[in-house]
């Protein structure tokens, strides 16, 4: 193995490790393929991992202004991501459960949660610093380059991808074992978390 393919090969295991914990994104991803199909969730997945690429291409360049600028910002990001996160989980308590996956042929819907995914995800911009402190730690500051860089946002771009691949192909198979009125109930669940991760962000950006 090349130091190439093994740097690819741990960032890609910092990407499933980064994207792994079970939070807000996490209730939305399973909560969309649930009321929504398996593309849904994938659309959704794809979104957090593309904003994920982002902070680590942030990190891994060294763009420094950026970053800055997205961390001094934090609170007013944080806020927003907060009041989205409230529409969210009132639109999943009102959603009806739906046997079929209704946005299968429907591109333009499925570019919207994609869309909201990424922005979602980059309403959190103390990642930035996460990603830092993990490059670090992986000894990335001693192997500069625009290469190392590339290979570094890839791994972790394809790395979180491919965890929310395997979430919304697990959700979407016992999808069908799930009653109407078992449904009624998950979508009322994640809902009620979705708006608790909602105003925890709201009272994180408030704080400062």
């Amino acid at each position: 193995m090349g130091p190439s393919t093994g740097l690819f090969a741990r960032m890609f295991v910092i990407g499933i490790l980064v994207a792994a914990p079970v939070g807000a994104m996490g209730i939305l991803c399973i909560q969309r393929v649930l009321a929504h199909g398996w593309r849904a969730g994938l659309a959704t997945g794809a979104g957090i991992a593309t904003a994920d690429a982002v902070y680590a291409a942030l990190a891994a360049f060294g763009i420094t202004a950026v970053s800055a600028w997205m961390i001094a910002y934090q609170a007013p990001l944080r806020i927003v991501g907060g009041i989205a996160l409230l529409w969210l989980g009132w639109r999943a308590i009102r959603t009806p459960p739906a046997r079929d996956a209704a946005l299968a042929g429907d591109s333009s819907r499925l570019g919207s949660l994609y869309s909201s995914a990424v922005g979602l995800t980059l309403t959190n911009p103390l990642t930035i610093m996460a990603f830092a402190a993990i490059f670090a730690g992986a000894g990335l500051v001693a192997q500069p380059g625009m290469g190392s860089a590339v290979i570094v946002t890839l791994g972790v771009g394809c790395g979180s991808l491919a965890w929310w691949l395997t979430l919304s192909t697990g959700v979407w198979a016992v999808r069908h074992a799930i009653s109407d009125r078992a449904m009624v109930i998950v979508n009322r669940v994640s809902g009620g978390l979705l708006m608790a991760f909602g105003v925890l962000a709201i009272l994180s950006g408030v704080r400062g």
